[in-house]
């Protein structure tokens, strides 16, 4: 069986679009998207509300989740960093998992054939 890689992105939702043309452009086309809040060094935010001061502790992001056999793993990473990299804080983090299985429920197929 191929080895199986999952690779969590967590970025910017304005980099979603540019980061979705890129994983098109070397073969990826399946991924889960999500809107999550975060906060790292960036450590939330102060706004003023009616002139009232509060403070936003979890910010905004947006989460991308592939399942990667063929494309290689480094080609998806090198490639996120590319299109994800401000050199501001905020630019996010990548996540990479070995996948045991994979099993597509409508047909029951397991392993690569699953992607």
């Amino acid at each position: 069986m191929s080895k199986i890689t999952k690779i969590d992105i967590i970025t910017r939702p304005s980099k979603v679009e540019d980061l979705k043309e890129a994983f098109n452009e070397i073969g990826i086309t399946g991924m889960t998207f999500s809107h999550v809040l975060g906060c790292g060094q960036q450590k939330g935010k102060t706004e003023y509300y009616r002139g009232n001061k509060y403070s936003i502790d979890l910010l905004p992001k947006s989460k991308i989740e592939v399942v990667v056999c063929e494309v290689p793993v480094e080609k998806v990473v090198e490639t996120a960093k590319k299109v994800l990299r401000t050199g501001e804080i905020g630019d996010g983090k990548i996540f990479i998992y070995p996948v045991e299985n994979v099993i597509k429920v409508r047909t029951g197929e397991e392993g690569v054939e699953a992607l």
